[in-house]
């Protein structure tokens, strides 16, 4: 940052001769201008720096404000001394006393409750209200209540959730009118040494008046992993994220828990990051904090979570050793036929050495790059052939499975009792010889069209009316534009095929 050419002679502090008091010594100007420079940012980031407060009680029901669907993510608000009013008005009962405590105590909007667990969040959309957080901070919650600086605040629903990026964006449902965005910067060039903040919310200490603590330092590495293990075959039942692949700003701050969705700055006030207090939580060390970057792959990701949509991550179909024999690059041991890895023209023993220009030198690498094109995307693939010569492919990518409860506001409307999802994902549950083309019902509609069809979960849908479909947006296309009774070619689990007549509602 040529801005900050000037913040060299800091060290020159530190070797001040030891003789004279230091309120007798001019401050240097140097030091002066960083400290205005940091009271800046923060003073211009604080207003979007949210604290997240969270209930995960059932004791919601006695009030009938739980969400009736689990998944939706619309939990709701929550007045308690509206509601204790409804349920016993002028009513001075023993239970009723009970009962006005309860809703005190469960009431998040109120500054002397005590939330189960909080964390931090940072307003990225102040027109739709939208705060983004981590994904693990909001998960299985009942209610959401929003502080901001000030004391404002609101109830919020969870518009979407990932948790594979763990992260999750929330919708106030009350937004505060002068509600302000941050600025979004770019973190995909950082540097060691380069200069941060962070504005979040420590354990304790601002859940009542929703003022975030600053805290600072310096980049110390990039592209760290998450704690634990990464081969996906060796975690049974664990859910690794991306963040397990090596993702991770680390830098010299420490974070506390609470301070997970809190807002990493640069100088220029900008969010390059998104700070997780639970990727040290698994070491026994914790070297000073992480973040994850605001990178381009993230920003997509991001992008897709405002819009209230599943964050539909990338699948090649191949096999590979769980270590790279090559030392450069993955060598593939097998190729599923029908994948899109088999129609761009790999082949067993190719060596994948890079994708979208990034370089694969392991495992790891290979599951990140291949992820982060997101379901749809094409990924261009250099590689190694059998034959040693280099050649170069293009797949566009069918849909990993992801496992973990994702939550999206936003769903394709069903056509006719249908709802379907990549081929690709019925393949990665069950054991199919052959990747199918097609799409694979994901949800039949009770009652309807499809339901008297007597269609079924997993079966795949080939044809729309003799139109060939291989994505859900052909399929959906092919629906909207089918009138009156339509034929669907179907394959079964047993890979019988059938035609099934459709009839409009």
């Amino acid at each position: 940052m040529p801005r900050l050419a000037w913040i060299g002679p800091l060290s020159a502090v530190l070797c001040l001769p030891a003789a004279g008091r230091c309120e007798d010594r001019p401050r240097p100007a140097d030091v002066a201008a960083l400290q205005d420079l940091i009271q800046k940012t923060i003073d211009r980031a604080e207003p979007s720096i949210a604290c997240i407060l969270v209930s995960r009680s059932d004791e919601y029901k006695r009030f009938e404000t739980l969400p009736s669907d689990e998944g939706s993510g619309k939990l709701g608000r929550f007045d308690g001394n509206v509601l204790t009013r409804s349920f016993f008005p002028e009513d001075e009962s023993k239970e009723a006393r009970e009962t006005r405590r309860l809703a005190q105590t469960i009431d998040l909007s109120r500054t002397d409750a005590i939330p189960e667990s909080f964390g931090s969040g940072v307003v990225i959309d102040a027109d739709n209200g939208l705060v983004l957080t981590m994904a693990h901070v909001i998960h299985d919650a009942t209610k959401i209540y929003v502080r901001l600086p000030g004391g404002r605040g609101s109830w919020a629903d969870v518009h979407a959730a990932d948790p594979r990026s763990d992260l999750a964006m929330l919708r106030l449902l009350d937004p505060p009118p002068d509600l302000k965005a941050v600025k979004r910067g770019d973190g995909s060039n950082l540097r060691k040494g380069q200069f941060v903040i962070c504005l979040a919310n420590p354990y304790a200490a601002g859940f009542r008046d929703g003022s975030p603590s600053a805290s600072w330092g310096i980049v110390s590495n990039l592209h760290r992993r998450a704690s634990g293990v990464t081969g996906e075959i060796e975690r049974p039942g664990v859910k690794p994220t991306l963040h397990h692949y090596g993702t991770l700003i680390q830098t010299d701050v420490r974070l506390a828990l609470g301070c997970s969705g809190g807002g990493l700055f640069n100088l220029d006030g900008e969010l390059i990051g998104l700070t997780t207090a639970q990727a040290a939580l698994a070491g026994s060390e914790a070297p000073g904090g992480f973040a994850v970057p605001l990178d381009g792959p993230m920003k997509r990701i991001i992008d897709v979570l405002a819009r209230g949509d599943e964050v539909e991550y990338g699948f090649l179909g191949v096999q590979f050793a769980k270590e790279s024999r090559s030392g450069r690059g993955v060598t593939l041991t097998g190729v599923e036929p029908g994948s899109p890895a088999a129609r761009a023209g790999l082949a067993h023993d190719d060596v994948i050495t890079a994708v979208n220009g990034s370089p694969i030198n392991d495992n790891d690498d290979l599951y990140l790059q291949i992820g982060l094109c997101l379901a749809g995307g094409e990924a261009r693939i250099e590689a190694i052939g059998q034959d040693g010569q280099p050649k170069t492919c293009t797949a566009r990518l069918a849909k990993s499975y992801t496992p973990g409860k994702a939550i999206a506001s936003h769903r394709p409307p069903a056509r006719r009792g249908l709802r379907v999802d990549y081929v690709s994902i019925l393949a990665q549950r069950v054991a199919l010889q052959r990747l199918p083309e097609g799409v694979a019902i994901r949800e039949v509609a009770p009652n309807s069209p499809a339901d008297k069809a007597r269609l079924q979960v997993d079966y795949v849908i080939t044809r729309v009316g003799g139109r060939p479909v291989t994505t859900p947006a052909e399929f959906y296309d092919a629906m909207a534009k089918a009138e009156g009774p339509v034929e669907l070619s179907v394959l079964n689990p047993e890979g019988r095929e059938d035609r099934v007549t459709i009839e409009p509602k």
